[in-house]
């Protein structure tokens, strides 16, 4: 088995959110962070017919690159990374599933109250400003008909902020303060169909990827009066 260049950049996307990786027979990789608050989903091209553990994620992928066009041959233990010239080699062995951190099905979406689309180019402002600014929360709130997505220190009004008016698709009718870390936003670059539950978990499906993430907002948000 070879793997495509998406999946690369799916498994070097979910090593950010959790160094562990249980991949599952099948065609559908998972993965959600230590502290459970995100959680990602990917279809990939490739059917795996072996269900494996990964401890760290990071150092796996840094054995695909020991070798040229890697090629994978699973056994039961381990895998074997081949080169495209069969000279080189790694034996890479598996993590026992009970050491791993590893979601073992998909999260319900409730009903949502907010949807917007959130393009590449808003997203990469966004941490921008979070990162000038020195602030790690993004506040989603509603200002004359619509959605203002700002990045603020949200328990000082006082503190400087970053805002950027967004199309939405469905607006609340009833006041709103959705917040989220934007250390919780390790999402692959892209443009995404957002959705937003009062039930504090929000959803991120990539337009173009077959990658969608759950993302839980912050206790402090509110809805309604």
């Amino acid at each position: 088995m070879e793997l495509s260049e998406n999946t690369l950049t799916v498994l070097k996307n979910f090593a950010s959110i959790n160094q562990n990786l249980l991949v599952q027979e099948g065609n559908v990789l998972r993965t959600m962070s230590e502290a459970r608050n995100v959680m990602a989903r990917a279809d990939v091209t490739e059917q795996f017919e072996h269900k494996f553990g990964v401890y760290d994620l990071n150092e796996f992928i840094s054995s695909l690159d020991l070798v040229d066009k890697p090629r994978l041959k699973f056994e039961d233990e381990y895998v074997v990374i081949g080169d495209s010239t069969g000279r080189s080699q790694v034996k890479y062995f598996f993590s026992p599933e009970e050491t791993l951190t590893s979601p073992s099905k998909d999260i319900k979406m409730p009903d949502t109250e907010l949807e917007f689309e959130l393009t590449s180019d808003t997203l990469n402002k966004l941490k921008k400003a979070a990162s000038t600014l020195g602030h790690n929360e993004v506040l989603m709130t509603e200002s004359n008909g619509v959605l203002k997505l700002s990045v603020v220190e949200n328990q000082n009004s006082t503190s400087n902020a970053f805002s950027i008016d967004v199309p939405t698709t469905i607006l609340p009718g009833v006041p709103f303060q959705f917040i989220m870390g934007i250390g919780n936003l390790k999402i692959i670059p892209g443009d995404y169909k957002v959705g937003i539950s009062s039930k504090l978990i929000s959803n991120f499906v990539h337009k173009e990827l077959g990658v969608q993430y759950w993302i839980a907002l912050e206790k402090s948000s509110t809805y309604g009066a």
